[in-house]
């Protein structure tokens, strides 16, 4: 390496100072213009490559700080010995590797290396890298924002559960509070009514009193005497009657306590904390493959299945329980889920072909499996909402706003994937509900979507054509014939990407290979199809459940 790789090389050595604009790596020194020339010109010199000095620069420090030439012999690299990996000068070779019989000379060694595939393998290795980390930092947001959303839900759990005892706490304290003023009140209205009739005896008392004054004072010593004997009686009648007031516990003098219910008190000292917040870890779902293990898997050829040896075998009839079905699935337990556009509910159905359940969600067109018991459902052009479906509570647990109508309807990493009609083909990320769009192209109503890889196929019945198209918009392939294939609705996709499209109008199922360039009816008619509106073909089982607009289906198991 140069000491100094901002002055010339050639002027230095003849102790002149000169600017360096040029760096040539087979010279391991820098050039001025003037040197630049000759250089370019010399017949030794003629071939090197040089790069102007700025860029020269800018290579990483380790690649600036690689000795070009032998540093103990101050002489050139001329061979390069495959024993110990390493570049050697000729005086290596007879100082160090005399005994080492695996040489190469390093210019053909050098020769196109960063043609070769080692290079090669290295920007691959790095741009898989790269893509994982960037693929392992959008995850780590999502779940960023994932979890905001929990806290933020959590937080509401939190708050509707102390409302809720909130609630309940204030409801028997106002019950309590209640029986409260019952009780005073009966006790307060008897004291009230005791004190009328004591009013009434202290009238007659004193009537007594007075009666006796004025016989005291005015009556005849007769008058007194006959008189008298009545006054005791009265006297005596009233006195027992006073005398009975307190036998009677008509004096009780009233206290009023309040004992608070013993599971209260045991309630308020008991609990500790108003619940727990608990954090479930799953694997992660975004697997880093390396470049050689990617290259040994192309390496082993895996057979797709041909259109021509696919085998349709009728397993059962099912009885969908609905009218005017325009979307269906298949749940991991088997069940099958038939989706009635209007007046709009969603039906699943056994295995056995009993009806299972029934939801009401509204007008529901099409339906894809999410996870857990989770389904998502389209409205057609009836809503601009997507519902998210809760088959174990049975009931719509989200509406997802996508600003358009929105028909048939394919799950894709973690975006859905629906037909916007005149909005195109659009997308809305199930983490944080934003919609984007994929395809500009206007859709006519009822078309249809599935993927594959990173394909995305799509129905167009106003057109009668089938679309295969990349996530940039980019049209792979097209099919169209009207002949084999009229008013194509629903759309499905086997583990080789054969294309099973359903022909509304033709009356049919056909099957289109993987380029768009071959295909082949599989389903007609004389199988029991009567205006067939959609498919789905269950990846992990290979059947292909295809139904009827009206009340019935068929489920084929799919062999080749």
């Amino acid at each position: 390496m140069a000491s100094n790789w901002s002055v010339c090389g050639i002027c230095d050595f003849r102790h002149v100072t000169k600017p360096s604009v040029v760096w040539c790596s087979d010279c391991d020194e820098g050039l001025c213009d003037d040197c630049k020339e000759h250089h370019n010109i010399s017949k030794s010199s003629r071939d090197h490559d040089i790069v102007p000095i700025g860029e020269y620069q800018n290579l990483p420090t380790e690649v600036l700080q690689v000795a070009q030439s032998c540093r103990k012999h101050n002489q050139k690299y001329q061979i390069f010995c495959k024993k110990h990996d390493c570049p050697c000068c000729k005086k290596c070779i007879i100082e160090e590797h005399n005994e080492c019989k695996d040489f190469v000379d390093i210019d053909d060694v050098i020769k196109n290396v960063k043609s070769s595939n080692a290079f090669h393998e290295i920007e691959i290795t790095l741009l898989g890298m790269a893509e994982y980390i960037e693929r392992v930092k959008k995850d780590r947001q999502e779940n960023l924002l994932y979890i905001k959303e929990q806290k933020e839900q959590i937080e509401n759990e939190i708050q509707q559960a102390r409302e809720a005892i909130n609630s309940h706490l204030d409801a028997i304290q106002k019950k309590l509070i209640e029986d409260l003023k019952l009780t005073i009140d009966k006790e307060n209205k008897t004291i009230q009514q005791f004190l009328k009739s004591d009013e009434q005896n202290e009238k007659e008392v004193k009537k007594f009193q007075s009666s006796h004054l004025k016989i005291k004072q005015h009556a005849s010593e007769l008058q007194t005497f006959l008189t008298m004997k009545q006054m005791e009686r009265d006297i005596a009648t009233k006195e027992k009657f006073i005398q009975s007031i307190n036998k009677r516990g008509s004096l009780g003098y009233s206290r009023f306590f309040c004992k608070i219910d013993t599971t209260l008190e045991k309630f308020a000292s008991n609990v500790k904390r108003f619940g727990e917040v608990v954090i479930e870890t799953k694997p992660s779902d975004v697997p880093y493959v390396r470049q050689k293990d990617k290259q040994a898997q192309l390496m082993i050829p895996v057979p797709a299945k041909s259109i021509d040896d696919l085998i349709l075998t009728l397993v059962q009839t099912v009885n969908t329980h609905s009218k005017k079905v325009s979307g269906c699935t298949m749940l991991p337990d088997s069940r099958m889920v038939f989706t009635c556009y209007h007046p709009g509910y969603v039906t699943v159905v056994n295995y056995d072909g009993s009806k299972d359940f029934e939801i009401k969600s509204g007008n529901a067109f099409d339906v894809v499996y999410l996870d857990d018991d989770i389904i998502a459902v389209t409205s057609g052009v009836y809503s601009h909402n997507i519902k998210i479906t809760d088959m174990k509570l049975k009931k719509v647990t989200k509406r997802m706003h996508v600003g358009s109508s929105n028909d048939g309807l394919a799950l894709k990493d973690k975006y859905l994937i629906y037909c916007g009609r005149g909005k195109g083909l659009k997308k809305i990320s199930l983490s944080d509900d934003s919609v984007s769009t994929i395809i500009t192209s206007k859709l006519s109503e009822r078309s249809y979507v599935t993927t594959f890889n990173d394909s995305i196929i799509f129905t167009d019945p106003a057109t009668n054509t089938v679309t295969c198209a990349s996530m940039q918009e980019h049209v792979n392939w097209k099919f169209k014939d009207e002949i084999i294939l009229k008013y194509p609705l629903g759309i499905s996709v086997d583990n080789d990407g054969n294309v099973y499209v359903i022909g509304r109008d033709s009356c049919n199922v056909v099957v289109i290979s993987p380029d768009g360039q071959r295909h082949r009816q599989i389903v007609s008619a004389m199988e029991g199809l009567h205006e067939p509106s959609v498919l789905h073909y269950d990846l992990v089982t290979n059947k292909l459940l295809i139904s009827n607009s009206m009340n019935k289906a068929f489920l084929f198991s799919v062999t080749s």
